[in-house]
């Protein structure tokens, strides 16, 4: 993604922006997050300090991220999403079994209240009047409907179109359709969540209310071993308790599974902002070899970074590990989003435009974000003192506020500053994409392997040890002799490689897919709704 931002604006200043933050993106969000869901779950399955837990999670984690690659992260990421949906399928079943059905818990969710509550308001402990709608209302809701619609949009704009994680998989299909119906299929994955993780997660309070529920500070350290809350823990507890002990077993492999799926992803595509954007900034006459050493050390800095931030995991935002997530993300990906929504849809945006959008995006965020964490986000029990004209506003509206600011400042800019001429744009924004004409690149790549030119020097090299050849297979850097292709096989491969067109057998099942679970979508709004 920052590849395209380079040659839809040129100059380096972009690129190696975006890659930075991402990064501190990967580290504060995904990472963090995701290794936190693993050690929560470890620890209550197998009753492990958290931090065991983590080293445990990420030594099975780094194995096959390490000596695979990429490859190794898709077929794993196949496998364990069956497994995931079957487990998950089976829990839900004996979730609803033990409450009576889905009318019986919508009943027993209202009064799913904790025991001890000493002094603490009731609106602290019991259940939201609004629990079961989607669409909450818009001052006084936890998740207000329009900052649900319009500042979720934004957040998933940066999530699911331009986050390298997500799109490196979209780029590995061998055509367009291929790419259309793997984000067709996660989009139909994407449904089950309501009904595979937040019923049972519903479920879960309604069976052990005193610890899923709990609001007195010292019950709630007692139970989870935060102060803040317990709610992290619904679906593990659900798990541990519920399930028999060899579906325990299955449950115990999904939950490791989807979370070591996400991780894998996140390590390779952290690996390649670095090597890619950073590294080769630093030595840009770097071999493929040092690049692949370097990616591999920087995501060891990488996962150090993410433990150590894991206790302000813990106490953001009320303890509720999906809200820390989206706040963070809504104070630093909505100019990402603007700017990549604008570089494809508005062909007059240039350099200058996107660069102060971004950063005047990047200083707004900030000062909301390091303001939140300095005064606490604090929770119904003990409110933080943050200034409310500051940390008032919901973080999705903060999100969808920072998002139009962004816009405002990139076509502004840009209006008073020098267009890009068409030649440089041919099939890099909407209205030229399918053009056929040859595209000058405003700037030439900085980076290139030269690893060939070496090949073809016949130098008689030691041959290596056993040992080192052990370990160099290990870690994927084994010598292969790549085949050199002539100028007009590169010309061919590059053509085959750009190629947009899709057989119209294929193209048209997809887009019907498409529609129907567009209204699938909007059904589920509307009865949950």
């Amino acid at each position: 993604m920052p590849e395209y931002l380079k040659k839809r604006f040129g100059g380096q200043r972009i690129r190696i922006y975006l890659s930075v933050l991402s990064l501190f993106l990967y580290a504060f969000t995904k990472i963090s997050a995701d290794i936190f869901s693993g050690a929560i779950f470890i620890q209550q399955a197998l009753g492990l300090n958290i931090y065991v837990a983590v080293i445990a999670l990420l030594a099975i984690t780094a194995l096959y991220t390490v000596t695979g690659g990429l490859a190794a992260v898709i077929y794993t990421d196949t496998l364990q999403t069956v497994i995931m949906i079957i487990g998950s399928f089976i829990l839900m079943g004996f979730a609803f079994n033990e409450v009576g059905g889905y009318e019986n818990m919508k009943e027993q969710y209202m009064t799913a209240v904790p025991s001890v509550t000493g002094n603490i308001s009731a609106e602290c402990f019991q259940p939201r009047p609004d629990a079961f709608n989607l669409f909450r209302d818009p001052i006084t809701g936890d998740l207000p409907w329009p900052g649900l619609v319009f500042g979720l949009t934004v957040q998933t704009i940066w999530y699911w179109c331009t986050d390298q994680v997500i799109v490196q998989r979209c780029l590995s299909a061998k055509n367009l359709s291929h790419v259309k119906g793997g984000c067709i299929l996660c989009a139909y994955l994407k449904l089950l969540p309501m009904f595979l993780m937040v019923f049972p997660g519903m479920i879960s309070r309604i069976l052990y209310p005193d610890v899923v529920a709990c609001v007195d500070p010292a019950e709630c350290q007692k139970y989870c071993g935060s102060s803040v809350a317990c709610t992290n823990i619904a679906y593990p507890k659900l798990v541990v308790d519920l399930m028999p002990n060899g579906l325990r077993g299955l449950m115990l492999a999904v939950m490791l599974a989807s979370l070591m799926s996400s991780l894998t992803s996140i390590f390779n595509s952290a690996s390649t902002l670095f090597t890619m954007d950073i590294y080769t900034k630093i030595r840009p006459y770097a071999k493929e070899r040092e690049l692949m050493i370097a990616g591999r050390v920087f995501i060891v800095f990488l996962i150090g970074v993410s433990i150590a931030w894991i206790p302000v995991v813990q106490s953001a935002q009320s303890g509720q590990l999906f809200d820390y997530i989206q706040s963070i993300i809504s104070y630093l990906a909505p100019p990402i989003s603007a700017v990549f929504l604008l570089a494809i849809f508005c062909k007059r945006v240039n350099e200058p435009g996107a660069f102060y959008g971004l950063i005047i995006g990047l200083v707004v965020g900030l000062s909301r974000m390091i303001t939140e964490f300095a005064y606490g986000t604090g929770n119904c029990v003990s409110p933080s003192n943050c200034p409310a004209i500051i940390c008032g506003v919901h973080y999705l509206y903060f999100g969808l506020i920072l998002f139009t600011i962004s816009c405002i400042v990139i076509v502004g800019v840009s209006l008073v500053t020098k267009p890009i001429d068409d030649k440089h744009l041919h099939r890099l924004c909407w209205s030229l994409r399918n053009s056929t004409e040859e595209r000058v690149d405003i700037e030439k790549d900085d980076w290139v392997n030269h690893e060939e030119e070496e090949m073809d020097t016949e130098e008689s090299e030691e041959e290596s040890g056993l040992c080192k050849k052990a370990v160099m297979c290990f870690c994927g850097l084994e010598k292969t002799k790549a085949v050199k292709l002539t100028t007009e096989e590169e010309e061919e491969l590059k053509k085959k490689l750009t190629d947009t067109t899709e057989e119209p057998l294929w193209r048209n099942v997809v887009n019907i897919n498409a529609i129907i679970l567009l209204c699938v979508a909007v059904f589920f709004h509307g009865y949950f709704g």
